[in-house]
């Protein structure tokens, strides 16, 4: 299991896993899971705002500061008077963000890349019921709608 979002470029590692796998009783064949930070919304501009709160925690973090996730408002504010472009942040990692096909086809380029058998998704996010929202699109966009993320 390979943490992109912690770790991102672990391509090359995954294929040294394969090539140096061992088979045991307990597993015959490599398997390959990796894990990416997703945020979805209908809209890119409703996911790239939903995003904020994540990119300044990242941004905070890397500075040494621990935070609680801040609001999108907060952090919108913040991260203008940062002078950066929020999409930039956090520097060297990927996050995926945008409308379910978007985010389908990023997390689909994801788990090609690291050729995996499976992919889980992370985000962060201020507000739980948007945070739920993204996972239930993301489901939806692979045809997963009968999920229930009530419970």
């Amino acid at each position: 299991m390979f943490a992109d979002f912690i770790n991102p470029n672990g391509e090359a590692i995954a294929e040294y896993y394969r090539e140096h796998f061992e088979p045991s009783a307990r597993l015959q064949a490599p398997r390959v899971g990796v894990a990416s930070w997703a945020i979805c919304a209908e809209t890119d501009e409703e996911a790239q705002r939903l995003a904020s709160s994540m990119r300044m925690l990242m941004l905070m973090l890397y500075r040494g500061r621990l935070i609680p996730v801040p609001s999108v408002e907060k952090a919108e504010a913040f991260l203008a008077s940062e002078g950066v472009e929020a999409e930039t942040l956090p520097v060297g990692r990927r996050i995926i963000v945008g409308t379910p096909a978007k985010v389908r086809a990023m997390l689909e380029e994801v788990a090609a890349d690291y050729r995996a058998e499976e992919v889980f998704v992370i985000n962060i996010m201020h507000e739980h019921e948007k945070r739920k929202r993204s996972y239930e699109l993301i489901a939806q966009a692979f045809g997963l709608s009968t999920v229930d993320f009530t419970k």
